[in-house]
This record gives structure tokens, sequence and C-alpha cells, in this order.
């Protein structure tokens, strides 16, 4: 810390009490000077000699015949006084960054210029903090701090001003000759000890990172760190990275970590400032430089704070720019009243809604992209798993609105959902958690999800699902024989099947199905009507039975009889082969004479028929 003595006699102040100073002389004091709470007993000579405002005052207080003087609003109070009146004296007086501002701001009310005596306390007040306090980086920050308590007087003799741009200077320095920061001149200090001479110079740059003076400045509040930090931006040589770093450095120094201190009134304008703050120093392009989490955090405090649309609209364009990099707890933003959900979903609806435009934007802008969209660009594919893994969180709140489900499922575009996995596990969340779902609105919501994308493992819990409406497990049941029999059959053996998988699952059901299947229509919608109208469950025992072909193994009973009339029609097509291996005991010899019947008709020669009725 750099600091400047001035004046040479001895320090003759002396303590009388809490509420006197006086000055031990072989003279009389002729003089009393209030300042806040304490009486300076003073010569009018030494004063006088120095101060143009004193000469005043005491001409002032002589023609009311008042032996007093009471200073007013003195800035810096009591101390910076005392260090004016030792000057005054010639007492050894020593300066530094903690009261520095205040004496300058004292000098400055007393009028101790040049005019009075040359060589006067603002003068040299001024050299020390031209040529040493603005020249050092630690010294800087530290009488930016103190400035705060003497405003406006430090700000209109634009010693604020000067601070800010020191830093901000200081701050694009190249960090090979950095040996003035808080956080790092230990460890400089340390390394230049031990490593020779021709080392120092690469150990330094190794060192000392680009954003080595972010946890410096954190101590500022936020007022002068928004001038600081508008001052580093308006250089324009900083990196947007660098930017951003510094600002979440500083939103963790100064943000509560629990929600409850969030809304708290005692620092909620505090906070609500702060984000406001940050928000709008935010690198310019669009907020690269910061990671989406810390957007997204930055939002979450928004929402909670209270922060007006405008800034939160700017904060959710710039997270829908980077949503390929969040995680499904960044996007757990709470909801506020009146909001009755646990979660702000509308806010992520609109940052998907913002995502979705830009994609398509630079698809518009780059024609041709689409069709390797999938293939060369997984952002899209990670903002389709993201979402998805969000709708299984929130599928948990049992106030979470069917429409809002939907509306968010289908805003993300069919690309960015290959596989249909993580969908079907949030619908079936849902369903678990909100059982009162009339058949209509479970029908809805189970057809968001194509069960044809489903993989293997979630077409098998679907297919043992009774939260799911009948037609959707007929419908897993029937794409599964065909993926089957598919890979079961060479590819070029039937057409038909090549293309099922690019129809949609009505029309594969109508198109594969064909008039052999409107006996099993016919027969299932019997089934869902003596569902729906309290249909007995049978008792039957649990069997154990071997993988087939097929894939489908200890399916429950309802189940196991859909996909045993659905077998028995794929036969009489030709779409798929036998399965007489998995059929025993009696429990199968209904559907066993089924098929032979079915076959007969068919025309099948008869060692087909004698093949699959054995």
């Amino acid at each position: 810390m750099k600091f400047m003595k001035l004046g040479s006699k001895p320090d003759a102040f002396q303590v009388d009490g809490k509420c006197i100073r006086h000055v031990t002389s072989d003279l009389a004091t002729d003089i009393i000077i209030k300042v806040g709470d304490l009486k300076f007993y003073l010569h009018k000579f030494p004063l006088l000699s120095m101060s143009n405002h004193m000469q005043k005052l005491v001409q002032k207080a002589s023609e009311e015949n008042c032996d007093e003087i009471n200073m007013v609003d003195f800035p810096g109070g009591p101390n910076s006084f005392e260090i004016c009146a030792k000057f005054c004296y010639g007492m050894a007086v020593t300066l530094n960054a903690y009261n520095v501002v205040a004496a300058r701001c004292a000098a400055e009310y007393l009028e101790m210029t040049e005019d009075v005596d040359r060589g006067n306390l603002i003068f040299k007040i001024e050299v020390f903090l031209n040529s040493s306090i603005f020249h050092s980086w630690k010294d800087s920050i530290i009488v930016l701090r103190t400035a705060k308590s003497l405003l406006p007087w430090s700000e209109n003799l634009k010693i604020v001003g000067r601070c800010i741009d020191s830093i901000a200077s200081k701050t694009s320095v190249d960090p090979a000759n950095i040996t003035w920061s808080y956080t790092y001149n230990r460890k400089l200090s340390v390394q230049d000890k031990i490593v020779g001479d021709s080392m120092k110079l690469r150990e330094k740059i190794e060192s000392v990172p680009k954003d080595w003076w972010v946890e410096d400045i954190c101590e500022l509040e936020i007022d002068l760190y928004k001038r600081v930090m508008t001052a580093v931006k308006s250089k324009g040589r900083m990196d947007g990275a660098v930017i951003g770093e510094a600002l979440k450095t500083y939103a963790v120094r100064w943000l509560p970590d629990s929600v409850d201190a969030l809304v708290s009134g005692v620092h909620s304008w505090r906070n609500k400032l702060l984000v406001e703050t940050i928000a709008c120093l935010l690198p310019s392009d669009n907020g690269v430089g910061c990671s989406c989490s810390f957007l997204l955090k930055l939002l979450k405090v928004a929402v909670l704070a209270g922060m007006d649309d405008s800034s939160k609209e700017d904060l959710v364009k710039r997270i829908s720019l980077k949503l390929h990099e969040a995680s499904v707890k960044d996007l757990l933003i709470p909801a506020r009243s009146p909001q009755t959900t646990l979660y702000d979903v509308g806010m992520v609806q609109s940052i998907v809604n913002q995502y979705m435009m830009h994609e398509q934007r630079s698809q518009d802008e780059e024609p041709g992209k689409s069709a390797g969209f999938v293939l060369g660009h997984g952002s899209l594919l990670s903002v389709g798993k993201l979402i998805d893994g969000y709708l299984g969180e929130i599928a948990h709140d049992p106030n979470l609105s069917l429409t809002s489900f939907i509306d968010l499922s289908c805003s993300v575009s069919e690309l960015a959902r290959p596989v249909h996995d993580g969908l079907y596990k949030a619908i079936d969340i849902y369903l678990k958690e909100h059982p009162n779902l009339t058949k209509a609105e479970r029908k809805k919501i189970c057809g968001l999800m194509d069960v044809n994308k489903l993989t293997m493992e979630a077409s098998m819990h679907a297919a043992q699902n009774d939260r799911l409406p009948l037609r959707v497990v007929v419908q897993v049941l029937f794409f599964e024989q065909v993926k089957a029999a598919t890979r079961a059959q060479p590819r070029n053996s039937d057409a038909r099947t090549t293309c099922v998988s690019k129809m949609s699952p009505d029309e594969e059901w109508d198109k594969t199905m064909g008039e052999d299947c409107r006996s099993l229509k016919k027969k299932m919608s019997e089934v869902e009507t003596n569902e729906d109208g309290g249909e007995k469950n049978s008792k039957m025992g649990k069997k154990k039975s071997r993988n087939s072909k097929n894939g489908v193994q200890l399916l429950p009973s309802r189940s196991r009889r859909i996909f045993d009339k659905l077998w028995v029609v794929g036969v009489g097509k030709g779409h798929v082969e036998n399965r007489s291996s998995e059929t025993s005991g009696s429990s199968q010899s209904s559907a066993v004479g089924v098929r032979d019947n079915t076959n007969k008709s068919s025309g099948i020669p008869s060692r087909h028929r004698r093949h699959s009725v054995s």
C-alpha cells in the first residue's frame, strides 16, 4: 500500500474525555470548533494561515461575539478535520488509501488552496493521488470503496471517475505484467522466489489468467461495480467470456443461496437491483460469453424478485440461444403467485418457442440443412432430450394441467425426438400422478408419442402398463410384432413391411391389417366396451415362457390375449412366422385352434398348417 508523510513536528493533540480534543501548547487556545460530537480547542493563527474558509468562519464568529464555530456536514467527520488541523500545525500526518479521500474532501471544504499558502494540503494530496494511488491496482479499489461514503464530494472532485478509469485500464494489461492482484499476488511472490530469473516471465503468464481481476472488484457495491464494468466494456479490449465470468463471480458473491432469502422483504429490493444490473451488463454478443446455467439462475432470481418483463424477455432470448447447454435442474424455475404449479412452466415454454424460432430461421437461411440436421447438429437432439426430462420432472406436480403438459411437449420439433422413450416416461408419470383423468384425456396425452419410436425396453414396459389406453397397448404389441418380422425376413421380402415405419400409427394399422383385421377390430371394440363396463378379470396362473423372436415376454393376461389375436391375423396375411413354441398348455389351446382355422381359410400349404399347429 502506498502512503505519504506530511509534517515533521510531534503530535500534540490530546484527548480529554470522549468529546474533547485540545492542543498541548504554551499558548492558550482561543477558538473552539465543533465537528460532529467532538470539540476541538485550537489556535486561530495556524488555521487561518492555511484555510480560506476558516478565515470567513472566524470573522463571522467575531461579529457575533461567539468563540465556538459549529461545522455542519463536514466531509469525513472529526477524523478528517483532525488531519487538516494537524497539517496546519505542521505535525506529522500519514496519508494512505483509506484516509486520503476524506482528507481531500475536508481540504476542499476548508479551501486549503495554493491561493492561501504555497504547497497547501490540496496540492500535496493531488500529487499523492496522481503519482501513487491511481497507479496502484489495490489502492485504486480501496479508494473507490471509501469514496462511496463521501458522496457527493468525492464525485465532484472526480476522485470516483479517476479511480474507475484507473481500474478499467489495468484490467486489460497483459497478464504477464500483473504483479498487483489481490488474488494472485501471493502466488506470484512465492513462484518468483523459487523459479530462476529466466523462468519468471513464463511462470507469470501460466499463473495469471485473463480473468485475474474479477474477484478483486467483487467487494464494490453494485452501483460502483456497474460503473467499473461499463468502463471495462467501453475499452473494447475485454473478451466476452471474461466479462461473463466477472458477472457470474459477482452474482455468486452477493446473491443469497436460498429462495426464502431471495424473496425476503429485507433484501428483495437489493436482489432485484442486482440482477437487473447484471442483466444489463451482459456481453452484447447475446450472452455468448455466459453459460446457459448462469443465465437461467439469473432468470430464476428475476422471477422471484419480481423484475420487470422487458428484462426477463431479454434473458429469455439469451437463454434460447444456448438452451442445448442447459440441464433439467436449471429449468426448474419456481413459480410465483398467483400460479398454482410448483414451477413456472410458461417461462420454459417461452424459452423453447424462442429456441425453435431460431432453429427454423437458421434452416430457412441454410437450404438443405434440415436434411442432415439430426446427424450434423446435436443441439436439437439435446433440447429434445432436455424437454422430455423436464416433462418427467413437472409431471409429478398434481396442479399441472393437461394443456400445459401437451403444449410444452408439442413445442419441440419432431426431429428432436428420434426416440420417444423419454416422452413415454413423462407421460407414464403424469398418468400415475393424475389418476382421475378421463378416457378421452388419457387418449389425448398418449397421442403425443409414436409407439413405433419406442425402444424394445420401453415397448415391453408399455405392453404391461395398465395405465395406458387399450388401443395404445395394441399398437405397441403390433409394432413390436412387425419389427420382429422385419428383422427375421430379408429386407426385400415384403415391400409393405419395409415401408411401415414411414407411415403414421393409424395408417399402419389400416394398411397392414386390411380386411382380415376387421374381425379383430370388432373383437377389440367389444373388449373395450367390456372394459369400460367393468369387465371381470379372469384368474390366470402365471406361466414362464422363453423369449420369442418378437421379444414379448411375461405379458399380463389382457396383453397376451390381444397379442395372440394379432398373431393370428399376421399369419393369415403372411407377415410373420408361427410362434407355436411360445404356446403351451391348455391356456393357449384356443389361440392354436384359431390359428389352425385361419391357416386353412387362407390357403396355406399343408406343411405350413402342420407346422403351425404342432
